[in-house]
């Protein structure tokens, strides 16, 4: 494993988790949610690296990487998407054997990525995020992040229940037996990754006052998408309802995988099971037919 900095442009320099077996058989690029740092692939990128080159990055505002002033960079989809285009181009990744795995936060961008790129990557993996405006799929203190003044409110709430959030986020809507265990290491990165100027509730909250724009930009466009998608689902996700995966995946006629029993996070309560699932992506790309 290497973890190392990637300057993408004068603003912003990411960091990287990079697993780079001798001969890989295609690439794999994580992309993270809110909390969420590149640890949260540890576990699944030490499972692929025997066979897959691993790629993951924090995305600016969260664990170590850049955190500028809202003045220099708003946070929103629509530049998270040229962070992506920037960090598969600074480091060197080639796409015709890349898959996108995106969750939350990482999932409109990477499909915006694709509409501004159609051979981006191979195929793009998506779940548990919310690719249109429809507050009714939504956790309660995400719909009020979607406008003023409730947003504000929402705002000053997550960075001043900072503790409670890293404590319970990852467990909501989950009965108490099947909460499942989170690395010490996770979770003192995500909670060292809170401070400075900019925090990741700021970043959070600066995504959500573009979501609105970028989602209906996607909406009226996807029609155009050209990259094969695939949506997975957790069954018990209370902040994004499976029905918004539902819609998606009938609108773009991708294939969509409901995960019984798993909630919002499936890579971390269930790590060998996303790994498993991107081996069979790779199966089904090298051998379409099923032969």
């Amino acid at each position: 494993m290497q973890i190392s900095e990637v300057q993408v442009s004068s603003d912003i320099k990411l960091r990287s988790m990079v697993y780079r077996p001798s001969h890989p058989k295609g690439t794999v690029l994580f992309l993270h949610g809110f909390p969420e740092s590149v640890y949260a692939w540890k576990a699944i990128a030490e499972s692929l690296s025997r066979d897959y080159e691993v790629h993951a990055f924090d995305w600016p505002g969260y664990g170590q990487s850049s955190r500028p002033g809202a003045d220099r960079f708003s946070y929103a989809p629509k530049d998270y998407a040229k962070v992506l285009q920037d960090y598969i181009r600074a480091s060197g990744i080639d796409r015709s054997k890349l898959v996108i795995y995106a969750t939350d936060i990482g999932a409109l961008p990477a499909l915006l990525a694709a509409l501004e790129d159609p051979q981006i990557a191979r195929e793009i993996v998506v779940g548990d995020f919310a690719p249109f405006n429809r507050p009714q799929y939504m956790y309660q203190s995400l719909q009020g992040l979607k406008s003023e003044p409730s947003a504000e409110a929402v705002h000053a709430a997550m960075n001043k229940g900072r503790d409670e959030i890293l404590a319970n986020t990852f467990f909501r809507g989950l009965p108490e037996d099947e909460h499942y265990t989170l690395s010490q290491e996770f979770k003192d990165d995500i909670a060292k990754g809170w401070g400075g100027d900019i925090t990741a509730a700021d970043a959070f909250y600066h995504y959500y006052a573009n979501f609105t724009r970028d989602q209906d930009d996607f909406e009226a466009n996807m029609a155009k998408l050209k990259v094969p998608v695939n949506v997975v689902w957790g069954e018990k996700d209370i902040y994004i309802m499976k029905e918004m995966g539902v819609e998606f995946a009938n609108r773009t006629h991708a294939k969509l995988t409901i995960l019984p029993n798993l909630g919002h996070y499936p890579h971390l309560q269930a790590p060998d099971q996303t790994a498993e699932e991107l081996r069979a992506t790779f199966r089904s790309l090298d051998n379409p037919t099923g032969d």
